[in-house]
């Protein structure tokens, strides 16, 4: 995810592939608690849907939160895009 998926966004990750599913937690100054996770879905042949949940305390923090997940969606967008040409 690191490397193909959000290179830039997120600096390390080890993935269960065969559940194509990753989940986290994040820490910093400003978060009392940050648990996330990203699933993709096969939808059809060369089509997913991915699924970003994520939930964190205290609630003002939503808004930055959710401005990093839009950047993160962009870059994924972004990285997917470019390897569907490749391919």
């Amino acid at each position: 995810m690191h490397r193909r998926v959000v290179a830039g966004f997120v600096q390390d990750c080890r993935m269960d592939d065969a559940a194509r599913r990753l989940a986290w937690s994040a820490r910093s100054e400003r978060l009392q608690h940050h648990n996330a996770s990203l699933q993709v879905f096969e939808e059809a042949p060369g089509r997913c849907r991915v699924v970003w949940i994520a939930d964190l305390l205290p609630h003002a923090a939503a808004a930055v939160v959710g401005a990093m997940m839009e950047e993160g969606v962009a870059a994924m967008r972004k990285t997917l895009a470019a390897h569907s040409r490749a391919a």
